[in-house]
């Protein structure tokens, strides 16, 4: 599996049409839509975006999105393609892979419906002509993340969920890993955010936790303020990470800060700068109105020297459980990897 930092031939994303992600009323529906919307024009100019639109969510979809996206009809339950869709990979001649994991609604969520989401990985798949790779294991996108180099980010609170894969040792999670995703070396963070591991949640995906910006060097959530539990989570993943990558090297460590805003109605909020997307030359990268969007966008701007960090408010698919990162997928360019 390449970084999400090397080449993209394009990103694949899913309109949101599901009434959990659409809201009670127009004006949540209104602006769901515009949040995705959002997300693919921005990354729209600068590689090609691929969307899964519902057959009654193409008006919508046409009306609003950029004239570049391709559209493929499919039925969906909700726009999660993160966790829905393939794991696009590259043989050693650069030939394109995709793996097709299990999903089952984040670990059989009582709020989940999976019954049209756990095929939507073939429709990428099949449009990009990629070898398909068949997984047992139940595991989505956002529940890894990689170097390219074989080093993988884990948590063990996802995949050794018991509502995931119950009878699954860490040998086996990692042994699936190399087989799919040439994973050398997997790091286990113990648990994910602490609004993610709740009702609403993934149990704790990864991508709004840490991140590889470059081999050898990890930006994490980084909660600052002793009053959030999130603090202790931060705590103890810096000393997880205190660790060497697969070829033995030291990683480098740089804290993401946290929102100074800590609740809203729900409760303690999980709101990440981690969960961003690497484009081609460009960081697509939460804001949240916060005082804290600045220094974050610099880190950002820093740990991806040459790219353009734009700055997208976040708040509306936090709300729904989500962020930039979790309704994106890259497909990585075909050709021999230098």
């Amino acid at each position: 599996m390449p970084a999400e930092s090397e080449p993209h031939e394009r990103a694949w994303m899913a309109w949101p049409s599901a009434p959990y992600t659409l809201g009670e009323t127009v004006a949540d529906a209104e602006e769901a839509w515009t949040t995705w919307a959002a997300v693919a024009n921005a990354i729209s100019e600068f590689e090609p975006v691929s969307m899964l639109v519902t057959p009654d969510g193409h008006r919508e979809a046409k009306r609003r999105l950029s004239a570049s996206i391709e559209l493929h009809t499919t039925d969906l339950d909700d726009a999660w393609y993160r966790d829905i869709g393939p794991t696009f990979v590259l043989d050693e001649d650069g030939h394109l892979g995709g793996v097709d994991w299990v999903f089952n609604g984040w670990g059989q969520q009582h709020w989940a419906r999976w019954r049209h989401d756990q095929h939507a990985a073939k429709v990428a798949i099949e449009a990009a002509e990629a070898t398909l790779i068949e997984s047992t294991m139940v595991n989505e996108g956002g529940g890894i993340h990689t170097d390219g180099n074989g080093t993988f980010l884990v948590t063990e609170t996802v995949q050794l969920d018991r509502f995931r894969n119950p009878d699954w040792s860490k040998e086996q999670v990692e042994a699936e890993l190399a087989r799919t995703l040439g994973a050398r070396k997997v790091i286990w963070a113990k648990r994910g955010l602490t609004r993610d591991s709740q009702d609403f949640g993934t149990r704790g995906h990864i991508d709004i936790l840490a991140c590889f910006a470059s081999p050898g060097v990890v930006l994490y959530h980084d909660q600052r303020d002793a009053n959030h539990p999130d603090s202790f989570v931060s705590a103890e993943l810096r000393e997880t990470l205190d660790t060497t990558d697969a070829d033995g090297r030291q990683l480098e460590l740089i804290g993401l800060p946290a929102p100074t805003v800590l609740k809203d109605a729900e409760g303690y909020v999980d709101y990440s700068y981690v969960n961003h997307f690497v484009a081609n030359g460009a960081v697509i990268a939460c804001s949240f109105a916060d005082p804290s969007d600045a220094e974050a966008l610099d880190v950002l701007a820093n740990a991806y020297p040459g790219r353009e960090v734009v700055g997208i408010d976040a708040r509306p698919l936090f709300a729904r459980g989500g962020g930039i990162h979790c309704i994106t997928q890259q497909q990585p360019a075909t050709g021999v990897r230098p």
